[in-house]
Formats: C-alpha cells, structure tokens, sequence
C-alpha cells in the first residue's frame, strides 16, 4: 500500500471514530436534555403548586381582615351609639324635667317663653341625633316600646289598649333607648 492510500485510511478510521463519538455524544446530550427537561418540568410544578398555597394563604388572610375590619367597624358603631344613647338617656330626664316646670308655669298662669325657646332647642337636638318619641296613647301595649306600670278595668276598649302615658319613651336609630311608661286597659270580668 501507498503511504497516500494509508493516510487516506487512518483519516477514514479517525473520521470513523470522530463521528461515532459525536452520535455517543449526542445520544448522552439528548438523555441529558431529556432529563434537564423532566428535572425542570417537576421544578415548574413544585413551584406553581407554591404559587397556588401562597394564593390560597392570602385569600385566606384578605378574608380574614375582612372580617376584622368589619368587626372593629361595627363594635366601634355600637360603642359609640351605646354612649351616645346614654347620653341621650341623661339629657331625656333634663328634657322631662324642663317639660314639668313648664306645665307647672302655665297652670300657673307665669309668662313660659323663655322656657318654650329652651324646650324648642332642646326638641330640636333630639330631632338632630335621631331620638324620636314612641306614639303611645291609643295604641296597642307593645313590651319592645312600653312598660305597663298600671292597669284599669274599661269594658268600652280593648284588652292591651294604652289608656294614660306616664313617661314618655324614645327611640335611637331604631333601637329603644327608654321604654314608655304606660296605662293599659283590661275588659271587666264579670
């Protein structure tokens, strides 16, 4: 053989091998990507699987101060009308009394003015916040606005029959702050 056939040759084997080992190569490389892929693939779900229990978490607390915030709402509202009712409740027996001595005055025939201006403002600031009067005479007994102190006997109305206001009660945004003290009537039992 010719030394130009045996380069020819050892190039050929050397081609050989060189390509052999680029397929093994290869083959290794695709294995290798084909685990890269499934390795990132199992990252990608352990991480989406985070992102889910992380919203879940926080919806969880978004709700959670939700319900905080409306709580604390709703107890500082009924603090504060607790002590507004209060309030009301003291300036109601001022009120009262105001209203006696000015019936008192006009039995006895004193000049009531400057007592009807007072009287007038203070109808007005209970009109302003709200506290408004529970209509009693003539109607029927309700325990949730009146508290019956009395009861007379008339054949001529119906059981239950507000029959004499005593006190005047009230009402604050829909609650009763003081019951109406009342006279009911019941029939005769012959």
């Amino acid at each position: 053989m010719s030394e130009k056939e045996e380069n020819n040759e050892i190039s050929i084997k050397i081609n050989n091998e060189e390509l052999e080992s680029t397929e093994d190569s290869q083959e290794e490389s695709t294995e290798d990507n084909k685990d890269l892929v499934e390795e990132l693939r199992d990252q990608l779900s352990q991480e989406q699987k985070k992102v889910t229990d992380f919203e879940e978490k926080l919806k969880h607390t978004l709700a959670d101060f939700q319900n905080l915030e409306r709580k604390t709402k709703s107890y500082i509202e009924n603090d504060v009308n607790t002590k507004i009712d209060q309030f009301m409740l003291d300036f109601l027996q001022i009120y009262d009394d105001f209203i006696r001595a000015k019936e008192v005055f006009s039995k006895n025939e004193v000049n009531t003015e400057g007592l009807d201006s007072i009287v007038k403002n203070m109808e007005s600031l209970l009109t302003k916040y709200h506290v408004l009067p529970i209509t009693s005479l003539g109607e029927i007994f309700d325990p949730k606005l009146h508290e019956a102190i009395s009861i007379i006997e008339d054949p001529t109305l119906d059981d239950d029959t507000i029959t004499k206001e005593i006190r005047k009660g009230y009402i604050s945004h829909n609650r009763v702050i003081r019951p109406a003290l009342v006279e009911i009537s019941k029939k005769s039992k012959l």
